[in-house]
């Protein structure tokens, strides 16, 4: 019994210890705060605020919640160890494994620390070059993303879809909400390549196509990100493409450019301008909240323009169907000769391996 409870107090400094470098205790602070705030007599008065305010404390608690549990059961475990009732040894033994188990797999939030890790996320997806291969290609990579959001529990939305002119798309954004889902995704930015018999060609020909994925933390509370109204140029213009009678007969579509960098974002599919704005404007806070990171810049002021040629450059992955199978990571050198079950969402080895080799740099 004595060398059972050595190991249980191990396992509990160990808990702690991970505990505390995630900030599970600060972040046990926001959520009492947000909890005050949501019992305030006139909370729901403002009701945009008081949905967001709900989420940030449903958030809060998944992330928690574990972790105070796994506390609770191993200090549980440690006082009747201390009991010293030898009948339960084995029952005890159990129990501890099955702590050592779940603390194992919360762990991994170890690896996803980074100043938006637990934000979520807004992914989009560019037909490179390929033409209707590459349009393709990029359906393909909507629908990789779409099923590992779905087997990871969280939600998955469209917010701006182009379709291509055959076939497949030539550009969507989608939106994962979940606990870490920016820290899991974050990894997948870069060019993908694909390699495989054209179902396309007349002569059914290998062809190689590409698509960009730009993965970026959802920033959708406007103090987080700070946007001058100055630098800003907003259109308006009427919509197209799909979205209903309403849509393409107003001008409910938004075009938002962010003069001192040059970013440009559209957004067309809702019937109401406000709500195209708000979501351009969103989308804009998480494309200067990537960049503020990628360029270690202190203040939105100091960015320069992504240079979208050298992205273009970046390869990360390519994927092989023809005349081999193969889904190989260019940066951490893993691979698989499964491609059906990578295009299928079983992503999490690539993933993995790209935190491990972040998690050593």
């Amino acid at each position: 019994m004595e060398e059972l409870l050595a190991h249980a107090k191990a396992l509990q400094a160990e808990i702690q210890a991970a505990a505390e470098r995630l900030q599970i205790s600060n972040l046990e602070t926001e959520l009492s705060k947000l909890q005050t705030e949501s019992q305030r007599p006139d909370f729901w008065q403002d009701n945009q605020h008081a949905q967001e305010v709900m989420r940030q404390i449903s958030k809060l608690e998944v992330r928690i919640e574990p972790w105070k549990e796994l506390l609770k059961n191993i200090i549980d475990e440690i006082d009747l160890l201390k009991m010293g009732d030898s009948s339960m040894q084995t029952e005890l033994t159990e129990q501890i494994n099955d702590i050592e188990a779940a603390f194992s797999e919360l762990k991994e939030q170890l690896k996803l620390t980074g100043p938006y890790d637990a934000n979520d996320a807004i992914l989009s997806i560019h037909a490179g070059a390929g033409g209707t291969d590459a349009q393709d290609w990029a359906a393909m990579l909507q629908r990789m993303y779409t099923r590992y959001g779905e087997k990871a529990g969280w939600q998955v939305s469209m917010v701006e879809e182009s379709a291509g002119d055959e076939a497949g798309i030539k550009s969507v954004t989608l939106e994962f909400s979940g606990p870490f889902a920016y820290g899991k995704l974050k990894g997948e930015h870069g060019v993908h390549r694909l390699v495989r018999l054209s179902p396309f060609n007349s002569d059914n020909l290998r062809q190689t196509s590409f698509a960009k994925v730009e993965v970026l933390p959802k920033i959708d509370q406007p103090d987080e990100v700070a946007i001058d109204e100055k630098d800003l140029r907003i259109d308006v213009y009427r919509s197209g493409g799909h979205g209903g009678q309403s849509v393409n007969t107003t001008d409910s579509a938004v075009r938002i450019t962010h003069i001192p960098t040059n970013i440009v974002v559209a957004i067309q599919n809702e019937r109401s301008q406000l709500q195209n704005k708000e979501t351009a404007m969103t989308i804009l806070r998480s494309r200067l909240a990537q960049l503020r990171l990628e360029q270690h810049a202190e203040k939105v002021g100091e960015l320069k323009g992504p240079n979208q040629s050298a992205e273009w450059g970046n390869q990360i992955r390519s994927y092989v169907l023809h005349p081999y199978k193969q889904v190989k990571d260019l940066r951490t050198r893993y691979e698989t000769s499964d491609p059906d079950a990578v295009l299928d969402g079983n992503l999490d080895s690539f993933i993995d391996a790209y935190l491990e080799q972040a998690l050593g740099r």
